[in-house]
């Protein structure tokens, strides 16, 4: 079991897994901000959810990113940068949403990945 979470969950590299989960926190706070200012106010339920959703977040977004590279490729887009920081932050935040559901993608992707590695 220790050998199955450091092939999946330790898959990333330290400084994607850091950069990654920086942004998912402030997606967090955002998040418990904006629901403790609503009136049923901040319960566990989301507050769970938000801390789940951010410590999976970065797997999330590896799934984005590699599905995003395998389609566009190398290719280079000059579009607007307002534009582009607009698109990003909507991609940031529903792969931060649908963490929970998208993480296990990438999760077994990884535990493949380095599974295969190590038998090589």
């Amino acid at each position: 079991m220790r050998q199955f979470f450091a092939m999946s969950f330790g898959g990333l590299t330290p400084s994607y897994y850091i950069r990654q989960l920086f942004f998912g926190a402030l997606f967090a706070a955002l998040f418990v901000y904006v629901k403790s200012q609503s009136p049923s106010g901040l319960g566990l339920g989301p507050l769970s959810l938000a801390v789940v959703c951010t410590l999976l977040y970065p797997y999330s977004r590896f799934v984005y990113e590699s599905v995003v590279g395998f389609i566009v490729g190398k290719n280079v887009f000059f579009v607007n940068a307002l534009l582009m920081l607009i698109v990003k932050v909507f991609t940031m935040l529903l792969c931060w949403f649908l963490a929970l559901f998208i993480a296990p993608i990438g999760l077994a992707y990884i535990y493949w990945h380095h599974s295969r590695q190590s038998s090589n």
